[in-house]
């Protein structure tokens, strides 16, 4: 068995599909891996390959130099920490939380980890868990770089991409809330496209091809538009707000025909109808991104 240092320890909190994935890239890269769930047995797998299961949550923390938490949410976060034990045990230690939710709970935890003398780090996983411990992993997070650096080699044990996006806590949790904000309209979005399509005789096999196909046109404009996006300007040469309105307006007709709800779409070409309505129905479909700002 190979000899571990306090340097190649960790623990991790929160044993659902991710937070077992993590821990078993861990325990693949060689670090002796401490792990504890709020539901008792989740950690047996784990064990059997190496793992110590923890009694407690403060008995796991207590037994590594870094915890990384990953959890449902940031309430859950604070049911596992916020208790004077753990809090205690925590204690000049790290947590590297990689728990999904908003940039002011970030914040919000952050500050309590200062005021316990807890070293803090933000962060979010891009890529579902087949990519954990593989070169296809993004991991994004924010928090003093100093604490960065030094805890880097724990990281690199789940493989791909780390960035660090700054030291303002708060930096990860809003980059994930954007993209995600992307990830979901899109799947939902999707779904709605297979329902109408379906009411017409075609088969999710049958559109998938030509979804792709969409998709694929996306990044391209993603990287297009960002400058002008940023300089507030919304050239619409190719496919103006009037253009977009009258396309969103025959989905909205053939989805109601077949009785689909057609409301996420009645919101888009509302946007739209209202962009142009302020005078800007030549600019393209980016500037409804103004008008929600102002909201």
């Amino acid at each position: 068995m190979p000899s571990h240092t306090e340097q190649s320890a960790v623990t991790v909190l929160g044993l659902g599909p991710m937070g077992r994935t993590l821990a078993g890239a861990f325990l693949d890269a060689g670090l002796r891996t401490t792990v504890w769930n709020r539901t008792p047995d989740r950690d047996r797998e784990l064990v059997q390959r190496g793992a110590v299961g923890a009694r407690s949550a403060e008995e796991a923390v207590a037994a590594s130099r870094v915890t990384v938490v990953c959890v449902v949410n940031y309430d859950a976060v604070d049911a596992v920490l916020r208790r004077d034990a753990v809090a205690d045990a925590l204690k000049g230690r790290t947590v590297i939380n990689l728990t999904a939710d908003t940039p002011a709970r970030a914040r919000d935890v952050a500050a309590w980890a200062a005021e316990h003398g807890i070293g803090y780090l933000d962060g979010a996983i891009m890529t579902p868990t087949t990519t954990i411990g593989t070169p296809a992993a993004v991991l994004i997070h924010s928090g003093p770089q100093e604490l960065y650096r030094e805890h880097r080699p724990v990281l690199d044990a789940l493989g791909g991409t780390h960035t660090h996006l700054g030291e303002e806590i708060g930096r990860a949790a809003a980059y994930d809330v954007a993209l995600l904000d992307i990830f979901w309209t899109a799947m939902a979005r999707y779904a709605h496209a297979l329902a109408v399509a379906r009411a017409e005789g075609i088969t999710a096999r049958q559109l998938a091809p030509f979804a792709k196909g969409i998709g694929a046109i996306l990044p391209p404009i993603f990287e297009e538009t960002a400058a002008d996006t940023d300089d507030g300007r919304f050239p619409g040469d190719g496919n103006p707000l009037t253009s977009a309105a009258s396309s969103m307006a025959h989905i909205v007709h053939a989805s109601e025909a077949h009785g689909i709800d057609a409301a996420v779409m009645r919101v888009a070409e509302g946007l739209a109808r209202q962009a142009i309505g302020h005078g800007h129905g030549a600019d393209g479909f980016l500037r409804i991104t103004e008008l929600l700002s102002r909201r």
